[in-house]
């Protein structure tokens, strides 16, 4: 007696239904992967090539008791807007001022004098950091 074989002849009847889903699923894969890939480059070159402001106190003096007058050198992209946040503290380090300053010039290169009003006679005039925006 003789077995008879249950596979059907190779390339006679086309896919099986296994080959044809692997297919659509290596084609799905494939989508998702380009999307992803596209997605992180996009967030890498927003994050890389984002608008940045920096700045830098060159000095500062005490004016009154209720004010500080500090110098900031900003460098940003020229038509950049944004701002920097400026803190004094007392002579103790209690804070006794902080304020946001915009800089909307169109230059690279900002030198400005700005005065903090203070609540008490500030020593300091710190730069927290600058923002885009």
């Amino acid at each position: 007696m003789s077995t008879a074989s249950t596979q059907l002849p190779e390339g006679r009847y086309g896919r099986s239904a296994d080959e044809r889903a692997d297919r659509k699923l290596k084609i799905i894969g494939g989508a998702l992967g380009v999307a992803l890939i596209g997605l992180v480059g996009w967030f890498g070159y927003d994050y890389v090539g984002g608008t940045e402001i920096s700045a830098q106190v060159i000095s500062f003096k005490p004016v009154s008791d209720s004010a500080v007058e500090a110098h900031l050198e900003v460098r940003k992209d020229a038509g950049a807007s944004g701002y920097c946040t400026l803190r004094s503290q007392s002579a103790d380090g209690v804070e006794v001022g902080r304020a946001d300053f915009r800089f909307d010039q169109d230059s690279s290169r900002v030198d400005k004098v700005v005065t903090l009003r203070t609540t008490a006679r500030g020593s300091t005039a710190e730069l927290l950091g600058c923002h885009s925006g």
